[in-house]
């Protein structure tokens, strides 16, 4: 018996190079690229211990839960950390980046995250690359979830490590992740000698196994499947474009946050501006007395397609995420979404103006 899935050609090097040039294009830059075969946690933990070590001074941003788990990998790789923390309903801004520098000028590590999905708060990243790249310190960025959402640009923007996921905005796989580095950040890994090594964590033994011998030999098995998905994934982001792909999720969020508010029953967007708030997805706090888990819960009941959730942790308690990336970035999506909040709101008494959250929803993505 054969599969199309079980019984293919092996993925060779030059077709997967060829890969790391797609995306690298897709992220608009010249430095290398790596595509690491596994899910974005691999090369986020891997660049973090690759750069980071005894005698770094981090300053480390959280707008949200990973910027937290960020600081924890940092002083387990023995930095010294600053955390610079803001509440997750906001951004940081570059000031406060610029004052931190002030105050701590040795600082030679910033690690920030582009779009936090699970607060739906977005930050100043070009702003913030010109005071970092000023400082002379490298600059890491997570922008798995804003990759696809809206422009990500690590080269334009001074940023050293920039990692990526498929399995958002991108609508691909989640299996494999990828990170584009400066010539900066590998002579700072040359440099360290806390850096893994004949690790799958290590990004050292991709340069000199793979990048610096010309990609023409693996250094082990592909994910094969995977692989093919983000080359298809790529090919249709291509084929959309990159800039229809980044306005489809703007409009997304501006069609969310006005049917949001047009709805009532005391649901608004957790992020307080629009200008803060990320494209990739938005957030929602429930009003008092309700609580978002089950809210959610209730709204799925009608549709479990709709891409709902609750906060995670402790925010599952009042926050609810409207998840419209990738596929889900349309006004249908939005729509359904906000119908079935306002039905499990209607159901606990709580008046609702269904009908004109979804003419608000519809007006906003015209008009976006």
């Amino acid at each position: 018996m054969t599969h199309p899935f079980l019984d293919l050609t092996p993925l060779s090097a030059a077709h997967f190079a060829s890969i790391e040039d797609r995306v690298a294009r897709l992220l608009g830059t010249e430095q290398d690229v790596v595509i690491m075969q596994g899910e974005a946690l691999l090369p986020l933990e891997g660049a973090i211990r690759s750069a980071a070590g005894p005698g770094t001074l981090a300053l480390n941003v959280i707008t949200g839960p990973y910027g937290q788990t960020f600081g924890n990998w940092l002083r387990d790789c023995g930095a010294e950390v600053i955390d610079l923390a803001v509440p997750f309903h906001t951004a940081v801004t570059a000031d406060q980046i610029r004052e931190a520098f002030a105050e701590h000028p040795e600082i030679d590590f910033v690690s920030l995250v582009h779009a936090e999905a699970a607060t739906g708060n977005t930050n100043p990243v070009a702003e913030i690359g010109e005071i970092v790249r000023a400082h002379g310190a490298i600059f890491y960025l997570d922008a798995v979830a804003s990759i696809g959402a809206e422009p990500v640009l690590p080269q334009a923007w001074g940023v050293d490590l920039c990692v990526i996921g498929a399995q958002k905005a991108m609508g691909g796989p989640a299996g494999v992740s990828a990170v584009s580095v400066s010539p900066r950040a590998w002579a700072r890994m040359t440099a360290n000698p806390a850096a893994p090594r004949r690790s799958y964590l290590s990004l050292l033994d991709w340069k000199d196994r793979w990048t610096d011998a010309g990609r023409k030999a693996l250094p082990h098995a592909p994910a094969q499947l995977e692989m093919l998905a983000l080359e298809a994934c790529v090919e249709r982001i291509e084929s959309e474009g990159l800039a229809t792909l980044t306005h489809r999720h703007a409009r997304a969020a501006a069609a969310t946050r006005a049917g949001t508010l047009a709805l009532g029953g005391g649901l608004e967007p957790y992020v307080h501006d629009a200008a803060e708030a990320a494209p990739v997805a938005t957030t929602l706090r429930t009003p008092p007395g309700v609580v978002a888990s089950e809210l959610v819960a209730r709204a799925l009941s009608s549709d479990p397609t709709l891409p709902l959730a609750a906060g995670g942790g402790a925010l599952a308690k009042e926050m609810i995420r409207v998840n419209h990336y990738g596929v889900d970035a349309t006004v249908g999506a939005v729509q359904g979404s906000l119908a079935a909040l306002g039905a499990a709101l209607a159901e606990q008494g709580v008046p609702v103006d269904l009908e004109g959250a979804r003419s608000a929803a519809e007006n906003a993505w015209r008009q976006s």
